[in-house]
């Protein structure tokens, strides 16, 4: 199984569409085989459907991610689980334990409102559960 994850300086890059590094891990037997960094060249939101969809990965684990990245990892037949926060290495170590959950309702939350009083700048590190109201 080939799971790629967001990263930025050792942990789990909030912001799925705006990744600029994936970790993609090879896992087998709930066991880590092997990792390595890739760049994105670039791609972003859901164009990086088809760019994962060419590295052959069948899982992502992120941070926030909308519903249209959602949609189209999914028309690839790659699985998400969302909402996950902290250390690469501890996002890797649950999955493999398999107490990584999807939070289906992550997305960022500068997708949701007018951008008054809001700069969401090159990288948005704010989310926020859809259930919820947008912090100011």
């Amino acid at each position: 199984m080939i799971i790629a994850i967001p990263t930025e300086n050792g942990a789990v890059f909030q912001h799925f569409g705006k990744s600029q590094l994936f970790t993609i891990a090879e896992v087998e037997n709930n066991t880590v085989k092997s990792k390595k960094e890739v760049d994105t060249s670039n791609h972003g939101h859901e164009a990086l459907a088809t760019f994962l969809n060419g590295l052959q990965v069948d899982t992502v684990i992120c941070g926030g991610i909308g519903q249209g990245a959602r949609n189209a990892l999914s028309g690839f037949g790659i699985s998400v689980i969302g909402g996950v926060q902290g250390t690469l290495e501890k996002a890797l170590a649950d999955f493999c334990m398999g107490i990584l959950q999807d939070n289906p309702n992550t997305g960022c939350g500068h997708h949701d409102h007018a951008h008054e009083a809001h700069s969401c700048g090159e990288r948005c590190h704010v989310f926020y559960d859809t259930a919820h109201e947008i912090p100011e």
